[in-house]
């Protein structure tokens, strides 16, 4: 049995996913309906079918039958139902939501701005029209300072069209990648040519009968779209899907290969490029697919590649380009000429390592592709050989990779019309000819600044300083990014000459000397650490909460990573190692094992309040963790050659900031959080080697830290002991303060971090619970978890301050003949003090200070000020005794203060110990009433401990913390340079300013500006512009600051 069904209630065209379910109902519930009528009625549908037979054709005619055009329309025997109106008029409305449906669905292939179909584009990319914009755009727009956040604000603003009032069933919802390119080169600064996919404004029109999208999607099949046999099985249909799919492949496939085989026509290289069937090795096939241009199959000859990713020889990709437009051959993805760059340097060694057959028939050699030319000019006599470079005028390798030799015969005739052409109008003036040719090409392609500076060097005029030398100006002058560029303007405008380079080469230059530039790797990698290198400035508590203490947690502390910053520090010093290895005559080739002797030093820096400004409340106060490279040996054959060694290691310049921190250094919650995750990448490094590429070698280094730049109270912070008030005096042995009074000098160094970290344990847990005192007196004064492994030292440059701070108490106390009252009131103490300092004004200009500073102790502690104080005191008999303790300790001070006591004070190094003794004795008998019982820290350290640690590290003066206090100042500079209203930003300023501060590299332009200043030239903000100018037009200067 056979039913006709009209076309409106047929199986519909469209597909199944846009299909609504009542559809489907609709028609089987009608199918049921006819047949039970056909069982009750056959006669009259005999009739009915009769009737209708002539001008309809039956369901289970085949589909050929149907494209026979005019031919003999077969008999029907069975009847034909008609439909009940009801049906009809439903069935009417079913047709109308599907045809929009089919409607929406075709809008959804189309783009919304241009009208392309999406589906051309093979890595399906499309972007919705509505919502906010993707990452790499968003980047772009804020580079470029735009305001607009959302694609319905960027399409109005690049193609006038208003998308916000867009209809789903009318507008399409999606835009396509050219439309996407098209707005990144409209707001980019490239120098290339912008392409527009878009040549009018698309119109879009609501659903109609003759509409054209549906029309057009019809019409992009070549048969007629018949209606589908609802009555066919479902075997025949898959059947019948998959016959066709594969027709549409092979049709595809055919497409393919016809446009393969023009390309090679096009191209025509079988003659100078080589074939993938002469490699040596049977390669698999993707790899040799990616050693081979994707145009003419070859072996890749001069490589480049293409925006899109693609790699393809230099001359076959152009020819393409030249002829079937400016499109990638693999991907349709725009491409022009001037987007070819060359691969990687990895990946061309890897093609030019590959070992090739020498196609001679007499040969059998194989020779890697980069050496196949000078083995293929041995068979001059052989026809059958060819060479992939150079034949017949076709060139493989670029212009500028060739020597010279190699340039001057490629571009002889070219040479040879350019001369005659100089001698017939310019008079023989060959350059000018040349830089005008090459002036009005930059031009041509808009790279207006190149050409301004070869315009600048044609007019005699200089190109400038560059880059770095401009970026170590302005750190070195402390100018913000503000002041640079009004400096900049205004010496542009004056001149006309762009002498300084704008903020954004600066930024350039700033990235190669920031950690996070370079690659490295560890060996075995570092635990608990990130193998990531291109890791910049951090936030110093990420992962906390959004505040501590009611302090915005992205305002406390900013850091680099302990490793990246240490890679960074060593490729600064990269010419002072090499320099450092061929002075001891090694060779440049060595790679390691080089140790690294790392001196740490933590510090706080008092108050840095500002009194002015917004933004959100930061602590007072600020805390520095800094490093310094002290030297560098290498291992060649059994000793170490020492390769460098500071020079000033407690000058500010060595000194590198690792993390920068708005907190106060007797906050242990705070430091404890901030610092714990960089001690962990420290503890990570000791047991790993860095694996670092220095002067083209691949080296190994290995480091050493050694924490000494700590004063006395970050050091009892930092291993947990009580404070300097404490019965147990010193962080270097187990003494008491008794005990150090009755044996001043008579003492070991018995402290280190592992065992304050067991007396922690025994404190925590109490094993033997015994009472407070009993515990306290088993540890030894430890009190809190230790959590930075310190070395048990000396911080020279507080031992001054703490020992000229109880000279300057000695001093008011002889004044006030205390040897013979001891009992004075505190009015008569405070009288002799005032008297002191009036006195010191008076003859050695030092004016009173609240707290005893570095400057004001080096100059109190002199024979000058002892004798002026002398003059206050009637005892001539105390007048010796203060002198002789003053030139005591004159005379052992150069010992701790000295960074090479051995080299620079040896006679006082051997007395070292004589001068302590004396020193003792005079404080145990002459001065007897200030210390019977008791003795300050910084005496006893330095006369109990200072022979031992010397005999260890051979200095104290060069492990001191000196380099960090002079820090402090730069701190505040920079912060005062980089004020702005963020605090986020402010901290990571600061940071990233006072690390160039420290970069040698830079130094040495600073280096070569004083040298200059020291002959006559001067360079500041207030001066003029006449000195500069005569800089930078003096070959002299030009060649020193050459960068």
């Amino acid at each position: 049995m056979a039913v006709s069904l009209p076309p409106t209630l047929g199986l519909s065209s469209a597909p199944d996913e846009i299909q609504h379910p009542h559809i489907k109902f609709s028609e089987w519930k009608f199918k049921l309906f006819r047949v039970r009528s056909f069982e009750k009625a056959p006669e009259n549908a005999q009739a009915e079918k009769q009737d209708s037979s002539e001008g309809k054709p039956s369901l289970e005619q085949s589909p050929a039958a149907l494209d026979k055009v005019g031919g003999p329309k077969p008999a029907l025997t069975q009847p034909v139902l008609k439909p009940h109106p009801k049906f009809q008029k439903k069935s009417h409305d079913d047709g109308k939501a599907r045809d929009k449906a089919i409607h929406q669905a075709n809008l959804r292939h189309l783009c919304r701005i241009c009208g392309n179909s999406l589906k051309a584009d093979q890595h399906h990319r499309r972007y919705p029209v509505h919502g906010p914009v993707d990452g790499k755009t968003q980047v772009l727009l804020r580079k470029k300072e735009k305001r607009a956040t959302s694609w319905p604000d960027l399409i109005a603003k690049v193609f006038r069209i208003d998308v916000k009032a867009d209809v789903d069933s009318i507008h399409p919802t999606e835009f396509c990648h050219n439309c996407w390119s098209f707005m990144h080169r409209k707001f980019s600064s490239a120098p290339r040519e912008v392409y527009s996919s878009r040549n009018a404004t698309m119109e879009w029109h609501p659903h109609t009968p003759s509409c054209d999208i549906c029309d057009a999607a019809r019409r992009g099949l070549k048969r007629k779209s018949q209606p589908p046999n609802s009555q066919l099985s479902k075997r025949l249909r898959t059947v019948i899907d998959r016959a066709r799919q594969a027709r549409r492949c092979k049709r595809r496939t055919q497409d393919r290969i016809s446009s393969k085989e023009l390309m090679k026509k096009i191209t025509n290289c079988s003659k100078i490029h080589l074939s993938t069937r002469l490699l040596a090795v049977d390669f698999p096939a993707h790899f040799v697919k990616s050693i081979s241009c994707q145009i003419c199959e070859h072996i890749l000859a001069d490589p480049v590649e293409t925006n899109c990713k693609h790699v393809f020889c230099r001359i076959c990709i152009l020819r393409c380009l030249k002829v079937l437009g400016s499109y990638c051959p693999s991907c349709q993805y725009p491409c022009f000429p001037t987007d070819l760059e060359s691969p990687v340097k990895s990946f061309l060694s890897i093609l030019n390592s590959l070992m090739v057959k020498c196609p001679a028939e007499e040969c059998d050699e194989e020779v890697s592709l980069e050496k196949y030319n000078h083995h293929v000019s041995s068979h001059k006599e052989s026809k059958e050989t060819f060479v992939h470079i150079n034949k017949g005028g076709r060139p493989r390798q670029h212009l500028l990779s060739l020597t010279r030799r190699a340039q001057k015969h490629r571009l002889r005739e070219l040479k040879m019309q350019v001369k005659a052409f100089a001698d017939k109008e310019e008079g023989g003036d060959v350059k000018s000819v040349c830089l005008t040719l090459f002036l009005l090409a930059l031009r041509a392609r808009n790279e207006h600044r190149q050409a301004d500076e070869l315009e600048a060097i044609m007019k005699g005029r200089g190109s400038g300083l560059q880059p770095a030398v401009c970026l170590a100006i302005r750190v070195n002058t402390f100018l913000s990014c503000s002041q640079y560029h009004k400096m900049y303007r205004t010496v542009k405008a004056i001149t006309g000459r762009q002498i300084f380079q704008p903020l954004h080469s600066l930024r350039s230059a700033e990235k190669v000397l920031l950690p996070g530039y370079h690659p490295f790797e560890w060996q075995p990698p570092l635990k608990n650490v990130s193998s990531s290198t291109d890791v910049g400035i951090i936030d110093g508590l990420s992962g906390l909460a959004s505040s501590v203490d009611d302090y915005p947690v992205d305002t406390i502390a900013k850091r680099f990573r302990y490793d990246a910053a240490l890679v960074s520090a060593l490729m600064d010093m990269e010419e002072d190692i090499l320099e450092g290895m061929r002075a001891r005559e090694l060779d440049d080739y060595l790679n390691g094992p080089f140790t690294v002797v790392v001196k740490e030093s933590c510090d706080g820096m008092g108050d840095v309040s500002e009194k002015h400004g917004s933004g959100p409340a930061v602590p007072e106060k600020a805390v520095r963790f800094s490093f310094t490279v002290m030297k560098i040996s290498i291992a060649h054959g059994s000793q170490n050659v020492k390769v460098f060694e500071e020079a000033k290691p407690n000058s500010e310049l060595c000194c590198k900031p690792l993390c920068l921190m708005l907190a106060d250094e007797s906050d242990h919650e705070t430091l404890t959080a901030i610092l714990s995750p960089l001690i962990a990448e420290r503890e990570a490094m000791k047991s790993s080697e860095l694996m670092l590429e220095m002067g083209g070698i691949l080296r190994t280094f290995k480091f050493i830290f050694r924490g000494t730049g700590y004063d006395e109270k970050l050091v009892r912070e930092v291993e947990g002991l009580e404070a300097s008030g404490s019965v147990y005096i010193c962080t270097l042995c187990d003494a008491t303060r008794l005990e150090a009074s009755q044996n001043l000098v008579f003492h070991s160094i018995t402290r280190s971090h592992a065992e304050n970290l067991e007396r922690y344990e025994v404190w925590r847990s109490n094993p033997y619970h015994e009472t407070v005192e009993e515990l306290r007196d088993r540890v030894k004064g430890v009190s809190a978890k230790p959590f930075i492994e310190t070395v048990p030292s000396i911080d020279a440059l507080h031992c001054d301050i703490g020992n000229a701070a109880e000279f300057y108490k000695i001093f008011q106390l002889e004044i006030g003949e205390v040897y013979k009252n001891p009992n004075a009131s505190k009015e008569e103490r405070k009288r002799w003090q005032a008297t002191l300092d009036k006195h010191l004004r008076k003859k050695m200009n030092l004016k009173p200070i609240m707290r005893m500073n570095g400057n004001f102790a080096r100059k109190l502690m002199t024979k000058e000020t002892v004798e002026a104080v002398c003059e206050l005191i009637p005892s001539q008999e105390r007048h010796e005794a203060l002198k002789e303790l003053m030139d005591l300790y004159l005379k052992m001070k150069p010992v701790w203060r000295s960074s090479c006591p051995a080299k620079e004070c040896p006679e006082s190094l051997c007395q070292y110990s004589f001068n302590s003794q004396r020193f003792a004795e005079l404080l145990s008998t002459k001065f007897k009433y200030r210390y019977e019982g008791k003795i300050t820290n910084y005496f006893h350290k330095t006369l109990a401990h200072v022979p031992e640690i010397i005999e260890r590290d051979g200095s104290i003066g060069a492990w001191a913390s000196e380099g960090n206090e002079s820090g402090n100042k730069l701190f505040r500079r920079f912060r005062k340079m980089n004020a702005r209203q963020s605090k986020y930003y402010e901290m990571e300023d600061v940071l990233k300013h006072h690390w160039l501060y420290t970069s040698k590299y830079l130094q040495k332009f600073m280096n070569a500006h004083n040298a200059l200043k020291d002959s006559g030239f001067t360079l500041n903000s207030q001066g003029g512009l006449g000195d500069l100018l005569d800089l930078e037009e003096s070959p002299e200067s030009q060649d020193s600051m050459e960068f």
